[in-house]
């Protein structure tokens, strides 16, 4: 019974360094940064939301109400797009563009219309998209938030190791103070 404490403090003080990590990375964004991550995520907003007929418009109709599952999943996609999106502007590192247009476009597949996705219709037929599709949307959404969580994880662990680069002379100093 005494493991399970040192397990539990264990684990929270592993996810208060990375938060601080996160926190840390966060601050670097500067002005810039966060109006990149406002503006990517009110354009994740209308474009997920308007394709996926979340959004009332003229240009798609939706023939399944929208659930709450969606809504929920909407906006955290669009959330941490714009976060993605702005870490691109407060370090010049590159890398997890693909993963981040990846979880997009799984997000649109779950917040949308099964019927009215013409791609799962021609494949699944109108039954096999309500009947197997339908379902899946959840885990769908839930793989879509997972893969922007871990996108934005390695943009902002990449971002902590080269903005804390010590001088070769720091560390040579530090090697001399060291041997006496």
């Amino acid at each position: 019974m005494r493991t399970v404490p040192f397990i539990r403090t264990k684990r929270r003080s592993s996810l208060f360094s990375e938060m601080a990590r996160w926190r840390a990375a966060f601050q670097l964004f500067g002005w810039r940064g966060w109006a990149v991550a406002a503006i990517g995520a009110g354009a994740t907003l209308v474009l997920i939301g308007v394709t996926a007929g979340i959004i009332s418009n003229p240009l798609f109709a939706r023939e399944t109400p929208v659930q709450t599952q969606d809504y929920i999943i909407w906006i955290a996609t669009a959330l941490l797009m714009g976060l993605v999106a702005g870490s691109f502007m407060a370090s010049r590192v590159k890398g997890g563009s693909g993963k981040a247009a990846a979880g997009g476009f799984l997000s649109f597949f779950a917040t949308a219309c099964p019927i009215c996705n013409t791609l799962v219709v021609s494949l699944l037929g109108v039954s096999g998209a309500l009947t197997y599709f339908a379902p899946l949307q959840l885990y769908l959404g839930i793989a879509s938030v997972a893969l922007l969580l871990w996108t934005l994880h390695l943009r902002l662990a990449a971002m902590g190791r080269n903005c804390c680069v010590i001088p070769p002379e720091t560390s040579q100093a530090q090697g001399a103070l060291s041997d006496n």
